[in-house]
C-alpha cells in the first residue's frame, strides 16, 4: 500500500467522481482508476460501490478513509517537521472556517502567514462546525475556526477567540420591534429563518431553545449569512443570530431584540487544534499570527 494509492482514495471518496478527482490530482481518470482497483486487490474487498450516476464508499471504504487521513496527514506533519528544523515552511497549510466567525480576520491573518511564509501552500475551506471537528480530527484540516465548541466534542485544544450574546432579528413591522427585549414564551409559532444544524450560530440557538423548553419551527433553512438577513428582511420569519451580524450593511434596517429570561444564548469562536504532540508546523506558525494583535 502506496501513499499514493491512499491520495487516490481520499480524493474519490471526497469528490464521489472519478472524474473530478482525476482533475483535482491532475492525473488521468485511467490511471486513477487503475490505482483504486490495485488498493481493492491488495485489500481483497471493494472500497466503492460504483453505477453509472455515482460512487459511494462501503462500509470498508468509510473504515479505510478514516485510517487514511490520520496516515496522510502524519506523512504531510513528518515532512513538514523535518523542513521546519531546516529553517523552512513548506507543503501545505489546509485551514477549515465558518462564515462570519468572530474575534479574527481571516483574510488577513491568511495575507500575513502568507507573506511570513510563502513557499507554504494555504487550503481553505468553508463548512459548518461539526465538519470542521471532523476534519481536524481525521487530519483533513490542519487548524480550523469555528463556533460553539464544548470540551465534551473536542478533546484537542480549544482556543477562544470570542464570546458574543444572540440576538432577535425582525423586520420592520413585525409584533416584537415594538419593544428592545422579548420573553421566551413570546416565540412559539413563530416561524424562524437559519443555517443548517451543523453550523454555529444553528448549534447554538437550538442549544438555547431546548435550555428554555421552547419548540420551535425552522420554516426556511440557508447556508449563508447574507440570504438570510434577506429572508428576514422581507418578512418571511424572524432570526436568532450572533449580535454581530446585526452590524453587516445587509442587516440596516432590521430590528435587533434582546431575548430575556434565564436562559441567555451566547456564541462562542475558538481555533480547533490538534493534540499539540501531532500540530503540523504550519499550524504552530498560524497560531504565532492569532495570538497577535495585527488579526484580530
Amino acid at each position: 500500500m502506496e501513499l499514493r494509492q491512499l491520495e487516490h482514495f481520499v480524493a474519490v471518496a471526497e469528490e464521489q467522481h472519478f472524474t473530478r478527482a482525476a482533475e483535482r490530482l491532475a492525473v488521468s481518470q485511467s490511471g486513477l482508476s487503475a490505482s483504486v482497483r490495485s488498493l481493492e486487490q491488495e485489500l481483497r474487498t471493494p472500497l466503492f460501490s460504483r453505477t453509472t450516476r455515482s460512487v459511494r464508499l462501503t462500509e470498508a471504504g468509510r473504515a479505510l478513509l478514516v485510517e487514511a487521513e490520520r496516515t496522510l496527514a502524519g506523512a504531510r506533519a513528518a515532512k513538514d517537521a523535518v523542513d521546519a528544523v531546516r529553517g523552512l515552511l513548506r507543503g501545505t497549510l489546509s485551514v477549515g472556517v465558518e462564515q462570519c466567525v468572530a474575534g479574527v480576520s481571516l483574510p488577513r491573518l491568511l495575507a500575513a502567514f502568507h507573506r511570513e511564509h510563502p513557499h507554504m501552500e494555504i487550503r481553505l475551506r468553508q463548512e459548518g462546525t461539526t465538519s470542521l471537528v471532523d476534519g481536524v480530527a481525521g487530519g483533513r484540516l490542519d487548524i480550523a475556526f469555528a463556533a460553539t465548541v464544548s470540551s465534551v466534542e473536542w478533546r484537542g485544544e480549544l482556543v477562544p477567540l470570542a464570546r458574543e450574546p444572540m440576538v432577535l432579528l425582525c423586520a420592520p413591522g413585525h409584533r416584537l420591534t415594538e419593544r428592545d427585549r422579548a420573553g421566551w414564551d413570546e416565540l412559539p409559532g413563530e416561524p424562524f429563518i437559519d443555517f443548517h444544524p451543523d453550523w454555529g450560530p444553528r448549534r447554538a440557538a437550538d442549544e438555547a431553545f431546548a435550555a428554555a423548553r421552547v419548540r420551535r419551527t425552522v420554516a426556511l433553512e440557508v447556508n449563508d449569512v447574507h440570504s438570510l438577513l434577506e429572508l428576514v428582511r422581507e418578512g418571511l420569519g424572524i432570526a436568532v443570530v450572533p449580535h454581530h451580524f446585526t452590524r453587516k450593511p445587509e442587516a440596516r434596517g432590521l430590528t435587533t431584540v434582546r431575548l430575556d429570561g434565564p436562559v441567555q444564548p451566547y456564541y462562542e469562536s475558538v481555533v480547533v487544534l490538534p493534540e499539540a504532540r501531532v500540530m503540523s508546523p504550519g499550524a504552530r506558525a498560524l497560531m504565532t499570527l492569532v495570538r497577535g494583535q495585527d488579526a484580530r
